[in-house]
């Protein structure tokens, strides 16, 4: 009889823990869902205010880059970085410094949130994917699957937002004298549609992509193994209980946006100057009033090439490089530290080099 009350005890015990268990299973999947969603959410605001605050604090630069891609060789106004900024100060004030930023930043914003989350999610498939094909359930990202998931980050937050970087570059290089004046974002978005059709917020589209390529891929890469290797060979003292500090991230993140923006500025280049192709009557390569001397159309990425190299010299392929080296240094170290600080205050545990 005894036995007998044990065992039902036991059983009731058995059965009563078994429903907590399910019932623990069916609240976990209930909030896996939200909590999934809930970590998106934080992943993507910290990818935005990372590219918002990286992106204003060289607004002035990102400008001055820009006129000085597509001004014309004919008209020069800006003959520099200190010179170029000077000018934009005498005759258009401090606002004249940051046209265009609030532009800028409606772009950047979602396409560097895009950016982070993209590399996460592509650098979470391709190292399950390349343990998969090792067998080894340890191996962790190489260089060159870095490069790869950049290069997918790249391409999706490029693709996403290109109407936006396309109406942008028009709203940087017009003054008061351009021969067609956008009000805004919107308004040049509308005005492009209905002047231009469709296909021409896309003007430029291929040597961005290809541009993307090297460039977003090489500063994930390029920033990632640097933190690795300091981790693990602790050169110079720079790290502490396998922690780097702001500073040497900072580091990392300069050494990275050099590099990448290095070997494809000159894609850049050549986007930038398509996208004013068919500008209300304005020359491909416009100055700042407009006027230009050299009115050339272009068929293609590698018309704009051939024609830009004739024309100008291959120097030109480099115009604004330096304005634009000064920039990328500090903007992409700023977002790479920004983004995993925001995450941090955000208490998201997944980082980029996971």
């Amino acid at each position: 009889m005894a036995s007998e009350d044990v065992k039902a005890s036991e059983s009731a015990v058995t059965t009563i823990v078994n429903l907590a268990e399910e019932a623990k299973l069916a609240r976990e999947g209930v909030k896996a869902p939200s909590l999934a969603i809930l970590s998106i959410c934080k992943s993507l605001v910290a990818g935005g205010v990372a590219g918002g605050v990286s992106r204003t604090a060289v607004a002035p630069l990102e400008r001055l880059k820009i006129l000085l891609q597509v001004q014309n060789p004919h008209n020069i106004k800006y003959n520099g970085t200190i010179q170029g900024l000077k000018y934009i100060w005498r005759t258009e004030g401090f606002r004249g410094l940051f046209k265009g930023n609030g532009t800028n930043c409606a772009r950047i914003v979602p396409n560097s949130a895009v950016k982070f989350f993209s590399y996460e999610q592509a650098s979470k498939g391709i190292i399950y994917l390349y343990q998969q094909q090792t067998g080894n359930e340890d191996a962790q990202l190489t260089p060159l699957l870095r490069l790869g998931a950049g290069a997918c980050a790249g391409i999706i937050a490029m693709s996403a937002t290109y109407p936006m970087d396309m109406v942008r570059g028009r709203l940087t290089v017009q003054t008061e004298k351009s021969p067609y004046q956008y009000r805004g974002m919107f308004h040049a978005l509308s005005s492009v549609l209905r002047q231009e059709g469709p296909r021409a917020l896309y003007r430029g589209w291929l040597p961005s992509v290809i541009g993307v390529i090297p460039y977003v891929g090489l500063n994930f890469s390029v920033y990632e193994s640097l933190k690795d290797w300091l981790v693990k060979a602790r050169p110079f003292g720079l790290v502490e209980d396998s922690e780097l500090s702001v500073t040497t991230r900072l580091a990392c993140g300069a050494a990275a946006g050099t590099v990448g923006q290095t070997v494809a500025y000159p894609l850049d280049v050549i986007r930038r100057r398509m996208q004013m192709v068919g500008w209300k009557g304005a020359a491909s390569i416009v100055t700042g009033d407009g006027r230009s001397k050299a009115p050339l159309e272009y068929t293609g990425m590698i018309d704009a090439f051939s024609k830009t190299v004739r024309h100008e010299g291959f120097g030109a392929l480099y115009k604004g490089l330096v304005p634009n080296s000064v920039k990328v240094v500090p903007s992409i170290a700023i977002a790479f530290v920004t983004y995993e600080m925001v995450k941090d205050i955000l208490g998201v545990e997944f980082r980029i080099s996971d």
